[in-house]
């Protein structure tokens, strides 16, 4: 998951509180409705889409109709795969219509419009179902991936993002993520690491990335994640043939699986 926290994105204050939630029954993906320029897709344009976010955020805050308190949804998806957080985890939305509707599923917006970049991309999909697994982990939501038209009068999310959704949200190609294998650690999930925990799963890590001839400790490893945990996982992630974006040094299940941490 390419995650971009607020402070990443560049967020202003929410103007009032917003309201916390324990759960939601799923997430509803929404487009953003209006023009968003081709271009957009192309890898170099990458660079203007924290700029999106933050305009996509001074427009709600700027409609006095709406009064929102914030950027409506609780994360948005740029064509490129990366998951910007709005509203975040264990917020209610301000997304999905109604009130009692923004209580019972989050909101995902992806950056694809009614004309210009109608299709979302694949790196696209697998952005929104990561934002969909994340919310599953930090924000207790249900298993229902609808789409914002359900239970609301709108063409959101448009044509080609409701027929993804009504397909059941597959991750492009099908991939699924690999099943934990017996006696070893189990994929805690990339909010974890991000989080910087203090684990023996951390060092058992470590141990392994040491082993595999990946090491960029100057002392350790330890039981705390640190930087040189994240350079030691960018060197195995290297290692397994990743390049780019895909070798920041977050671990990912795929990447995780094949190191084969022992259970401790």
């Amino acid at each position: 998951m390419q995650f971009v926290s607020r402070a990443q994105w560049g967020a202003r204050p929410s103007r009032y509180e917003l309201t916390r939630i324990g759960s939601t029954r799923g997430v509803k993906i929404h487009y953003e409705g209006t023009y968003v320029p081709e271009g957009l897709a192309r890898p170099e344009a990458h660079g203007q889409c924290a700029s999106r976010v933050r305009t996509i955020q001074a427009s709600h805050l700027a409609n006095p109709k709406e009064d929102y308190s914030d950027i409506a949804y609780n994360a948005v998806v740029c064509p490129h795969g990366h998951v910007y957080e709005g509203r975040g985890a264990h917020r209610k939305t301000g997304a999905n219509g109604t009130g009692p509707l923004n209580l019972v599923h989050y909101a995902v917006c992806a950056m694809v419009g009614d004309k210009g970049l109608t299709t979302p991309t694949d790196a696209q999909l697998g952005g929104l179902r990561d934002a969909i697994e994340w919310l599953r982990r930090s924000g207790n939501a249900g298993d229902e991936i609808k789409g914002h038209k359900d239970g609301h009068a709108t063409a959101c999310p448009g044509p080609a993002l409701y027929a993804w959704v009504q397909r059941g949200a597959p991750r492009p190609g099908g991939a699924t993520p690999p099943k934990p294998q017996p006696g070893y650690e189990p994929f805690p999930g990339a909010d974890w690491f991000r989080r910087a925990p203090r684990s023996a799963v951390v060092t058992a890590m470590g141990k392994r990335l040491v082993a595999e001839g990946c090491s960029a400790y100057a002392t350790g490893p330890g039981p705390q994640w640190t930087d040189a945990d994240r350079r030691s996982y960018q060197r195995w992630q290297k290692r397994l043939g990743y390049s780019g974006t895909a070798a920041d040094g977050w671990p990912g299940p795929t990447s995780w699986a094949a190191l084969k941490v022992p259970k401790v």
